[in-house]
C-alpha cells in the first residue's frame, strides 16, 4: 500500500505543481492542494499513516538542510537586527490578538494564552521553497526569513514552557531553558570544529557517496539533537546546512542532497500537508474558522512587516518578508497537539486549528509570490539612497 501511496503523491505532485507554475504560482502551492484531493476528503487514494508521516518528516528536514546549505553566513550576520526585529514583532502581534479572541469566544485567561502563543508560532519549510523558486533564498529578505524562523521557534517554545508550568503541566522551565542553551552552544561548537573534520574523514574513504552519506549523517543528528533538547527538528537540520556550507564540500552536497530530497522526501512532505486535513463539522464552526484565520495571517502579516520595516526595509519589501512568515506548518500542529493532551484545548477547537494551519500555510506561497513581485530591488534601493 505504501508503494503504491508513494507513486501516486509523486505522480500527483509533479503534474500538479507544473499546472500551479503555468498558472502563474508557486509549484509548491500545487503539491499542497494535491494533497487534499489525494486525502480522505476527497479521493481516499492516500491516507495519513505513521510511515508517510515519518517520511514527511525526513522531506522537511531534508528541505531546512538545503536552505542551510544556501544560506549566505555574511548577510546572515548582516541581518540579524532584522532578523531579531521581525521574529519578536511577528510574536507580539499574533499573541495579542490572539488572547483577545480567545478571550472573546470565552476561553480562559491560560487557554487564551494558549491560543495567541499558538497563532504566534510560524514555520517557513514552505517559504523556504516560495523563497528558492522566487530566486530570493539568498537575497537579504531571505536571510532576514530564516534568522526570523529561528527566533520566532525558541521564544515560543520558552514561552510556551513557562505557560505550561502555570498550567500545572509537568515542565521544569529552568531545564528547559538550561536545554536552549545546551543546544546552541554544543551545536555551534561542533559546527565550528568537528563538521569539516567529519567531513574530511569521510571523504577519502573507499565507499560510494561518503561525503554525502556524511553530510546526511550530521544532518539528522543535529535534527534529532534539536528535538531532543525541545527545540524543532528542523532549527537542528537548518543549522547543519549553515555548518557545511562553510565547507569545501558545499556544492557537492548541495547538488546530491537535492537530487535526494525533491526525487522523493520532499514532495510527499508538501502533499502529506494536505492530506492530513480534516473538514469534518467544518460547517458548524466555519464563522470561528474565517475568524481565526483572518486573525492569524493578519496578525503575522503586518507584525513581521512592521519588524522589518523599522530596521530599514522599505514598505513593499517588509510585506514580503512578513508573507513568508504568515505559514504556521508543522510546528503549529505540534503545540496544538500538546495543547490538546494538556486539556488546553477541546476537541473542537483542535479541529478548528488544524483547518486555520492549513489555511495559512495554502496562502503563504501566493501572497509570496505577489509582494516578491512588488518589492525594489536592492540596486534601485541603492540608487534612492543616493539620490
Amino acid at each position: 500500500m505504501l508503494i503504491f501511496q508513494l507513486a501516486v503523491i509523486l505522480i500527483a505532485s509533479k503534474i500538479a505543481g507544473d499546472i500551479s507554475v503555468r498558472l502563474g504560482q508557486p509549484s509548491v502551492l500545487g503539491k499542497l492542494l494535491i494533497g487534499i484531493v489525494l486525502g480522505p476528503t476527497v479521493l481516499g487514494l492516500v491516507t495519513d499513516t505513521e510511515i508517510l508521516k515519518e517520511i514527511s518528516q525526513i522531506g522537511v528536514i531534508l528541505l531546512m538542510f538545503i536552505a542551510g546549505l544556501e544560506t549566505d553566513i555574511d548577510e546572515f550576520k548582516r541581518t540579524a537586527k532584522s532578523s531579531t526585529s521581525v521574529g519578536i514583532a511577528g510574536i507580539v502581534m499574533p499573541l495579542a490578538l490572539g488572547y483577545g479572541a480567545g478571550i472573546a469566544i470565552g476561553l480562559s485567561n491560560i487557554e487564551a494564552i494558549f491560543l495567541g502563543l499558538l497563532l504566534s508560532a510560524t514555520s517557513v519549510s514552505i517559504s523556504v521553497q516560495t523563497l528558492k523558486e522566487l530566486g530570493k533564498l539568498k537575497s537579504r529578505e531571505g536571510a532576514t526569513i530564516m534568522g526570523a524562523a529561528v527566533i520566532d521557534d525558541v521564544l515560543v517554545i520558552l514561552a510556551l514552557a513557562f505557560l505550561m508550568s502555570f498550567a500545572g503541566g509537568d515542565v521544569n522551565l529552568g531545564m528547559v531553558v538550561l536545554k536552549k542553551v545546551a543546544f546552541f552552544a554544543i551545536v555551534i561548537a561542533l559546527s565550528w570544529k568537528v563538521v569539516p573534520w567529519v567531513l574530511k574523514k569521510f571523504a577519502p574513504l573507499q565507499v560510494t557517496e561518503s561525503v554525502i552519506s556524511a553530510a546526511l549523517i550530521i544532518c539528522f543528528l543535529f535534527a534529532y539533537f534539536a528535538e531532543y533538547t525541545g527545540v524543532a527538528a528542523i532549527i537542528g537540520s537548518y543549522i547543519a546546512g549553515v555548518a557545511i556550507s562553510l565547507t569545501n564540500y558545499k556544492t557537492e552536497v548541495t547538488h546530491k542532497v537535492e537530487t535526494i530530497s525533491y526525487a522523493v522526501f520532499v514532495p510527499v512532505f508538501f502533499t502529506s500537508i494536505g492530506v492530513t486535513a480534516q473538514f469534518s463539522g467544518i460547517l458548524e464552526n466555519l464563522g470561528l474558522i474565517v475568524l481565526l484565520s483572518v486573525i492569524a495571517i493578519v496578525s503575522k502579516l503586518i507584525g513581521g512587516a512592521f519588524g522589518a520595516k523599522i530596521t530599514g526595509f522599505p514598505w513593499k519589501n517588509s510585506m514580503a518578508i512578513g508573507a513568508a512568515m504568515v505559514s504556521r506548518g508543522e510546528v503549529a500542529l505540534i503545540i496544538a497537539a500538546i495543547g490538546l493532551e494538556n486539556n488546553l484545548l477541546t476537541q473542537d477547537m483542535f479541529a478548528v486549528l488544524i483547518v486555520v494551519v492549513l489555511l495559512t500555510t495554502i496562502v503563504t506561497p501566493p501572497m509570496m509570490k505577489w509582494f516578491f513581485s512588488k518589492t525594489t530591488q536592492p540596486e534601485e534601493m541603492a540608487l534612492k539612497k543616493n539620490a
